[in-house]
């Protein structure tokens, strides 16, 4: 079995900079792709980020540039940086792994870019 905690959501500036992580119950390096999804209120839930065991990124479209997923020593913890986020990035962001055939999803963290 593997959990996935989400932290680091709330409230945020426009271009002021926040990075989410996501706390596994076992060695992220174990899964094979990790990424971020994200879900506003009235759409569908999105990729914008993810990364493979071999370390191949993905990015969204609407997020190249701005969104990032840092390369740390972290064992349990992934993360997504956050830079110059816009009001249009206001949503529920996911965390999510593929683990020996399982599709594992965390709670979920709210990020809100306001002024």
């Amino acid at each position: 079995q593997v959990q996935l905690v989400e932290a680091g959501g709330g409230l945020v500036q426009p271009g002021r900079s926040l990075r989410l992580s996501c706390v596994a119950s076992r060695s992220i390096f174990s899964f094979s792709n990790m990424g971020w999804y994200r879900q506003a209120p009235g759409k569908e839930r999105e990729l914008v980020a993810s990364i493979t065991s071999a370390g191949s990124t993905y990015y969204g479209d609407s997020v190249k540039g701005r969104l990032t997923i840092p390369i740390g020593n972290a064992k349990n913890t992934g993360y997504l940086q956050m830079s110059s986020p816009k009001p249009e990035d206001t949503a529920a962001y996911y965390c999510n792994a593929k683990w020996l055939g399982h599709n594992v999803w965390g709670q979920g963290t709210q990020v809100t870019v306001s002024s």
